[in-house]
């Protein structure tokens, strides 16, 4: 007898539902794909009807071409399609749908009924449940089509047990229409849910106006434009300024050729065009349109189409991070103290602030007074109170170095001779100030110093109005751009340490740290093997704060061993974050106005003084006009005012 095998095809019913797992894994699924036939059927109206989140139904209705009705019962077998024809059609792919699966998918999961017409005469209605024909009739309705699924997943109840709330499938739905419809800011969506509309586009190629229909006017009028481009890519859409952000990735919007698309390292592009400008832990909102040849990407990946393949995925990153930092170079940051009170904050939570009261340092007086010139060596940052009391020279040589602060004690006032030479300081500060104005382009305001709140906020004026400069975050800035520098200079001009430094480490610690020593290296830190688990550094870069050499060293090791795959300038920019921030001033410093005034020279020279390496705002603004509202010296919405 003989023997049957075991391999045999599987039935076109079985197959569908299998197929059907891939494509169509919730209600959201089937939205994105009937959506897409309709925008590739040159729809310019989408209507889209949901019921109890897509379970109970969802109908699609367009105006588009429709189909013809000797097409309608292939349409929805599988591998049907009029997309492509040769495989050179398959890497030249204009169209969102190409596959063949969409419908043939959908259909084997729900009861699925088609009424269409071509020419607005006739029409044709068919009706399947489970990819079985139950019934096809004439019709009467205008050009176009019009799809319904009910009863999704009715003869798949396994596959509703992975169906989430109510909730999140809306929002899943409201989601994919969301981005559809920035891809195509041309077709006019709407979405109705139990009767309410959710989203409503106007359809009018406005891209920022279809921003606003979705995330309200609000960011949308925060949202920037900009553009760049080669021969071969076209990249362009809007962004939020760095004040508007959100706690997550998932606004950051990538549309290539009309298709949403994710993709890592073309948001992470959108972050990095950014630079320092934003918060940490926050992102940006934003719309990437990305335009290329159909040739330059394999969109074949994937069931869904939501990964692509690009030829040259760093080379668009690159445009995307450029565009966005080259706009963002032409703009005025300052935050708006009054707009930002009156409208809801984009943090989730307000930042804490340390009241940690302690001695400004001769370093921190070096890098405020002169931030080109190299540290000196450090001397004790705090002089003990009892030490001062019984030591006046200490005292004296304190009082010095630190000056006094404006709104002291009348006891403790300097004496005449005393006061005019610092005035003479502030005057020779002032000076300088002045004439580097006079050369600065930059858009940033000019900033006379006034005064300094609660040891922690500096007051500032320009003709404009005044602002408020968090002076930790100010320095942070300028330390950074300091440091940053010296980084990268990588020169060889190292100090000989007296006491060399040993460091142990576990063995599999020890492998990773002689496998990243190059990166080490790549700021002039050198560790010599010492043993099995251990490493001796003889010398340190001279820009190491002294005292502080090996707390440095550790924290720099521990960034190579925290992420195995950081880049050289991924190092050097933690680093330079890293050392700006413990040697800033904190709050609840008391600066002098000499030391004042220099602190915000230096922050006009930065290359980026509106945020810290963190992406905290340095300074806000009241403005003139914030000022004469708020004192009620305009007295109408027409700016009129009465006279004095």
């Amino acid at each position: 007898m003989e023997k049957l095998g075991l391999i045999h095809q599987l039935p076109v019913e079985l197959s569908n539902q299998i197929a059907a797992g891939e494509v169509i894994e919730r209600p959201a699924s089937v939205v994105k794909e009937l959506v897409e036939n309709s925008i590739d059927a040159q729809a310019t109206q989408v209507l889209i009807t949901v019921k109890q989140s897509g379970i109970k139904s969802i109908e699609i209705n367009d105006n588009g071409v429709g189909i013809a009705a000797d097409d309608v019962e292939i349409a929805f077998q599988p591998h049907t399609t009029s997309k492509i024809s040769t495989d050179h059609d398959l890497f030249n792919v204009k169209t969102l749908g190409f596959r063949g699966e969409a419908l043939a998918s959908i259909a084997s999961v729900s009861r699925l009924t088609v009424v269409t017409s071509t020419d607005g005469k006739s029409a044709v209605r068919a009706e399947f449940a489970g990819n079985t024909l139950l019934n096809k009739e004439t019709h009467a309705r205008s050009i176009g089509t019009t799809i319904k699924v009910e009863d999704l997943f009715f003869n798949t109840p396994a596959r509703l047990k992975y169906v989430k709330s109510l909730h999140t499938e809306l929002n899943k739905i409201v989601d994919i229409v969301d981005r559809l419809a920035m891809g195509h800011p041309e077709i006019s969506f709407r979405l109705i849910h139990e009767g309410k509309d959710i989203v409503w586009t106007s359809g009018n190629s406005n891209l920022q106006q279809t921003i606003a229909g979705i995330y309200g006017r609000t960011i949308a009028s925060h949202m920037m434009e900009f553009e760049n481009s080669d021969e071969d890519y076209t990249i362009k859409g809007y962004f939020s300024k760095p004040d508007t952000t959100r706690s997550n990735r998932s606004y950051i919007s990538l549309i290539l050729n009309g298709r949403y698309i994710r993709n890592y390292q073309l948001a992470n592009a959108v972050i990095r065009g950014y630079g320092s400008k934003l918060m940490v832990g926050r992102f940006p909102i934003a719309v990437i349109d990305i335009g290329l040849d159909p040739s330059l990407v394999d969109i074949n990946v994937h069931p869904t189409k939501q990964e692509v393949r690009l030829t040259n995925e760093g080379h668009i990153a690159d445009l995307i991070s450029e565009g966005i930092k080259a706009k963002l170079s032409t703009q005025n940051l300052i935050p708006d103290a009054v707009k930002n009170l009156n409208r809801k904050t984009t943090t989730d939570q307000k930042p804490k602030v340390s009241y940690k009261s302690e001695q400004i340092s001769f370093d921190d007086l070096a890098m405020m007074n002169k931030i080109s010139e190299p540290l000196p060596t450090k001397l004790p940052e705090k002089v003990d109170k009892v030490e001062s009391e019984s030591n006046p020279q200490v005292e004296k040589s304190t009082k010095q170095l630190l000056g006094t602060p404006i709104f002291e004690d009348p006891e403790h006032l300097k004496s005449w001779d005393e006061r005019m030479k610092q005035e003479k300081q502030v005057k020779v500060i002032a000076d300088e100030e002045n004439s580097d104005r006079e050369n600065n382009t930059s858009d940033f305001p000019d900033l006379r110093y006034i005064g300094q709140i609660h040891g922690t906020y500096l007051v500032a004026e320009s003709p404009d109005g005044f602002y408020l400069v968090d002076q930790h975050a100010a320095q942070e800035r300028v330390n950074y751009e300091y440091y940053r520098k010296e980084i990268g200079k990588v020169s060889n001009d190292q100090q000989r340490l007296l006491v060399p430094i040993v460091l142990d480490y576990p063995n599999s610690e020890s492998i990773l740290i002689r496998e990243k020593k190059d990166i080490l290296e790549s700021i002039g830190l050198y560790l010599e093997d010492f043993g099995q688990n251990s490493f001796v550094v003889n010398t340190h870069p001279t820009w190491f704060v002294a005292g502080q050499e090996e707390s440095t060293i550790r924290e720099m090791v521990d960034y190579v061993l925290n992420d195995s795959k950081i880049s050289v300038a991924a190092f050097r920019e933690k680093n330079a974050i890293m050392m700006s921030c413990k040697r800033a001033i904190k709050a609840n410093h008391h600066l002098d106005e000499v030391q004042a005034i220099s602190l915000l020279k230096n922050l006009t020279k930065a290359e980026n003084p509106y945020n810290c390496p963190h992406g905290r705002p340095v300074l806000v603004e009241f403005s003139n006009k914030d000022l004469e509202k708020m004192f009620k010296r305009i007295q109408d919405p027409h700016d009129t005012r009465e006279s004095e």
